[in-house]
């Protein structure tokens, strides 16, 4: 004889959310810069909402704004290398 199927459904899964407000790379203030994201014209735009530092950069479907948050670091990183 086997088993009776149940007829409670599965819980759903729990979808990952990912960050928006992030440690600004200049002032060092923790959740000061949000990051916007406008993908009618596909630019996202990091801000800092103590120092009013901001970094702009064109984004595509996958982007998330710890994809904009990330690019700004690694421009300061290549900025500051190229004064060295």
């Amino acid at each position: 004889m086997g088993k009776r199927k149940s007829r409670e459904k599965p819980p759903p899964k729990k979808k990952i959310k990912v960050d928006t407000c992030f440690t600004c790379p200049f002032c060092n203030h923790q959740g000061t810069v949000e990051c916007n994201m406008d993908k009618k014209n596909m630019t996202g735009e990091a801000v800092c909402y103590i120092c009013k530092e901001s970094y702009s950069t064109t984004i595509h479907y996958l982007s998330e704004p710890l994809d904009v948050y990330s690019e700004w670091l690694d421009e300061c990183e290549r900025v500051n290398k190229f004064e060295d």
